[in-house]
């Protein structure tokens, strides 16, 4: 009975924590939607509410939008579902344990009453041979009441069954942290995208702003006849050609915005105010960034000084990676399985009783009579079945579940290796774009510096507007250089992250959002 109650609670406590989790819900929602109304200016469908463009409001740091999107996307929310469901099937397992009790009870009431017809001479011994009396059988009113309990004694498939039905419980749970996980990356990498679609949009109107600037003093330089035609006309030309360019990577941005909407489960075309600057980001002076860059920054699941440590780890047991870990627990889940068809040669005992009550009575109906016109019937005992033979067929599900076995143990080993060739490439990828940012960091300093120049010596008439507009490209590429290689290092950051399984928030949130169901 200790072994029974030791099982049976977690599935008691499971439905105390799905309330308290729904309560815990509710209160977050309260806080979080507001929350997201006042960057996005309204909060789309999931909200009821038409989104009204706010781009200027207060900017969000990643964290926010992340434990905003983990309340509220849709993958989340499907997986959790998933995951009551198998919570469901545990207790359905487990109602195999209990006594299967069942009442029937019925009513007949007979309008014309059966009649048999028997020799005469039962009666009267002097009645003529092959004379018959007619004998009815029955009463006009007929109850019937039985009670029948059946509980299993021994039966292992059942018991099995239940650790089956756990093991895929801790699957789906397993699964929502690999979703939790997918979902926190998309987002990430969705910001990052938004992040360098400003930057794109910045740059090109900052570029658009000085190619403007250096038009209305070559023009100026042009009247006083200190430069020809010909220099006015390439200004025109570059910022003809500048133009379509500002309008493609706002066009990008808009798109980038739109797809991390979605990710949080806000209207698409909700203006969304992201905090941080790709450009401004110091990645070897942690407290030089804004508290936006600084958020981002140690928004990071993976530390840098772990790196050595990682990899040892990976090469081990492939880190704490969700997709390995479900794989680990399919291969238990098999084995289980296969269990379950080894025992089905055992016996089955099960101990019965049965309780039955009948009456007839003539004449209205009088629910069960009087005592002298019912009876009773009382059984108990046990049944044993075993089983003998049944066409192979318990051999052949044996032979299935070991192979399923072996391809669950193959697809296991195939994919730590996968893992463990991923990580270790994405911590190249990761220290490569670090040295490309900090290279680039020092090119841009290098092109503002030249740009300086170039645009002084032009303004004195000592350089060319060939050398204005050559040291603008370079300052103008050097500066989206920069950009991209920040991008690429917190993008490659994130996969890392995903890779490593240590992604930020997921497992604190998950255990907030599963309310630690299933004990």
């Amino acid at each position: 009975m200790d072994g029974f109650d030791r099982h049976h609670r977690p599935a008691g406590r499971r439905n105390r924590n799905r309330a308290a989790r729904r309560a815990r819900r509710l209160v977050v929602g309260a806080i979080v939607v507001p929350a997201l109304a006042a960057f996005s200016g309204g909060v789309g469908p999931a909200g009821g509410q038409e989104p009204r463009s706010n781009p200027d409001g207060p900017p969000v740091l990643l964290s926010e939008v992340v434990r905003a999107a983990l309340e509220r996307n849709r993958d989340v929310l499907d997986a959790e579902y998933q995951l009551a469901v198998a919570g469901e099937q545990v207790s359905e397992a487990w109602s195999e344990v209990y006594p299967n009790v069942n009442l029937s009870t019925s009513f007949t009431r007979n309008v014309a009453p059966q009649v048999s017809f028997l020799p005469a001479q039962i009666f009267d011994p002097s009645a003529t041979e092959g004379e018959f009396i007619p004998v009815q059988f029955g009463a006009d009113n007929i109850w019937n009441l039985s009670v029948n309990a059946e509980q299993t004694l021994f039966d292992p498939r059942i018991f099995v069954g239940v650790g089956a039905a756990a093991r895929f419980e801790g699957l789906q749970r397993e699964a929502v942290r690999g979703r939790t996980q997918q979902v926190v990356t998309r987002v990430r990498l969705a910001f990052y995208d938004v992040l360098l679609g400003q930057e794109e949009v910045r740059l090109t109107e900052n570029s658009l702003r000085r190619v403007r600037e250096s038009l209305r003093e070559t023009t100026a330089m042009r009247k006083a006849g200190m430069t020809s035609d010909y220099e006015v006309l390439r200004l025109e030309v570059e910022l003809a050609n500048l133009e379509p360019n500002l309008r493609r990577a706002r066009n990008r941005r808009d798109a980038a915005r739109r797809t991390l909407a979605v990710e949080m489960a806000l209207d698409p075309d909700t203006a969304l105010n992201i905090g941080g600057e790709l450009a401004r980001i110091d990645l070897e002076h942690f407290d030089a960034n804004s508290e936006a860059n600084r958020d981002i920054l140690a928004f990071m699941g993976v530390p840098a000084s772990d790196a050595v440590l990682l990899r040892k780890s990976v090469a081990e047991d492939a880190g704490e990676r969700s997709d390995i870990r479900q794989l680990a627990i399919t291969e238990g889940l098999r084995r289980t399985e296969l269990r379950i068809e080894q025992v089905d040669y055992l016996p089955k005992v099960f101990a019965f009783g049965t309780y039955g009550l009948a009456a007839q009575q003539n004449g209205p109906p009088d629910f069960f009579g009087t005592n002298a016109q019912r009876g009773s019937s009382k059984q108990v005992g046990l049944r044993v079945t075993f089983p003998i033979f049944s066409g192979f067929s318990r051999d052949a599900r044996i032979d299935q579940k070991h192979a399923a076995l072996r391809q669950a143990e193959t697809q296991t080993r195939f994919a730590t290796d996968q893992a463990v060739a991923q990580l270790r490439n994405l911590m190249d990828d990761v220290a490569e774009a670090r040295e490309r940012a900090v290279g680039q960091e020092l090119a841009v300093a290098q092109a503002e510096r030249g740009y300086e120049i170039a645009s002084a010596q032009y303004r004195e008439g000592l350089g060319s507007q060939l050398e204005l507009t050559d040291a603008e490209v370079a300052l103008r590429q050097s500066e989206f250089n920069y950009a991209q290689a920040v991008y690429d290092y917190l993008a490659t950051r994130a996969r890392l992250d995903e890779a490593a399984g240590r992604v930020p928030l997921v497992d604190v949130d998950l255990e907030r959002m599963t309310g630690g169901l299933g004990g």
